[in-house]
């Protein structure tokens, strides 16, 4: 095992903003000492505090759409799964789910869908446009997978604040284990490239533990979101999920997903990071246990409940059933028992979009 106090000592190199070698990292990811480990979430928490205070902000997650043209090996929702039952939201079922939010204090609204080509550039442009007009206060998120750049651009004129688009992995091989041929490494890191070439706040991501994946993967992860610079970056563990070709391959860990978070804390100290309803899913209190190693944004489901239990990514997916409201008023008393405060804006990054960087 690690010297509690070597590790201690890369820990301070991190928040201290000074290079770390591949090998501490690795030493850091593959160390099992709770002492440490207790001494990077204290750190992550007085990073994340020293710039957002005690704030948790809540996004409202709209999943509109479970069809799918694409077939990853690890979701759900993929093509050739024919056990999901499928389904569609129309625009004035999704503007309800925001009204319902409105009403809650929810000031981000997250579409979320697979890459459903019934929704056109236009269609998806016209939902936003409604939030937008009926919620000028509010953000609108979208997370909807690969597009051309005309489309990425007509949503933002849209309205459209916001993009999340998990890259998943930086490792070319490790890509290819996890998606089929027809898919592309490279194209989805154009497409997070030109998102915020096109002034959104960007959302970037990976799971944790999914199958083949190294230390030396998650390394490559850290160096590519560092280079991103991601407004967000949403990480949690890998769920398998039964209908899939990973059903039986084992799902990621709480103690290493938790040190990742913390990490991304130290390297990324102004990023929104959210502790993710999967983490949620593998421990009764792994939400709260995200938010003490430096997370600050929650995700509750303003989706219908009728739906909700189509939406699976992964198998065992916690609030499947529980109406908006009773969601959100156990996630305020949850996150208060832990001395945090759930917030009601926007809560916008403070990483600086590509339009303040450059002037355009």
């Amino acid at each position: 095992m690690e010297k509690t106090e070597q590790l201690c000592g890369i820990i301070d190199r991190l928040r201290a903003r000074e290079a770390v070698s591949d090998e501490d990292y690795r030493r850091l990811l593959l160390a099992s000492d709770p002492e440490a480990a207790e001494y990077l979430y204290q750190a992550a928490r007085a990073v994340r505090e020293s710039y957002y205070g005690k704030k948790v902000y809540m996004r409202g997650l709209i999943e509109f759409t479970n069809y799918c043209r694409n077939n990853c090996y690890y979701c759900g929702i993929r093509r050739d799964n024919l056990h999901a039952e499928r389904y569609r939201l129309e625009e004035s079922e999704i503007c309800a789910c925001a009204e319902e939010g409105y009403a809650l204090g929810f000031r981000t609204f997250v579409l979320q869908g697979g890459e459903d080509g019934y929704y056109t550039k236009e269609t998806i442009g016209q939902i936003v446009a409604a939030l937008k007009e009926r919620h000028p206060d509010c953000a609108v998120t979208l997370s909807f997978g690969e597009w051309d750049y005309a489309a990425y651009q007509h949503w933002r004129a849209c309205g459209a604040d916001r993009y999340l688009l998990r890259h998943e992995t930086a490792d070319e091989a490790h890509y290819r284990r996890l998606h089929p041929q027809e898919m592309s490494l490279a194209h989805r890191k154009n497409c997070l490239r030109q998102l915020r070439e096109l002034g959104y706040q960007v959302g970037a991501g990976f799971m944790v533990g999914s199958p083949g994946q190294t230390a030396d993967h998650l390394i490559k992860d850290l160096h590519y979101l560092q280079q991103l610079q991601p407004h967000m970056v949403g990480i949690g563990p890998f769920i398998p999920q039964k209908d899939t070709p990973f059903a039986k391959e084992p799902g990621g860990t709480l103690e290493l997903t938790l040190k990742l978070l913390a990490i991304l804390r130290l390297l990324l100290p102004k990023a929104l990071l959210p502790a993710t309803t999967a983490l949620g899913t593998i421990h009764p209190k792994g939400r709260e246990l995200g938010i003490l190693a430096g997370a600050n944004v929650v995700m509750p489901n303003l989706s219908p409940v009728g739906v909700r239990k189509k939406y699976l990514l992964y198998d065992h997916k916690i609030c499947t059933g529980e109406e908006s409201a009773q969601c959100v008023a156990c996630l305020r008393q949850r996150i208060a028992s832990i001395g945090y405060e759930l917030r009601e804006d926007r809560g916008d990054s403070l990483v600086e979009t590509h339009r303040e960087l450059t002037g355009r």
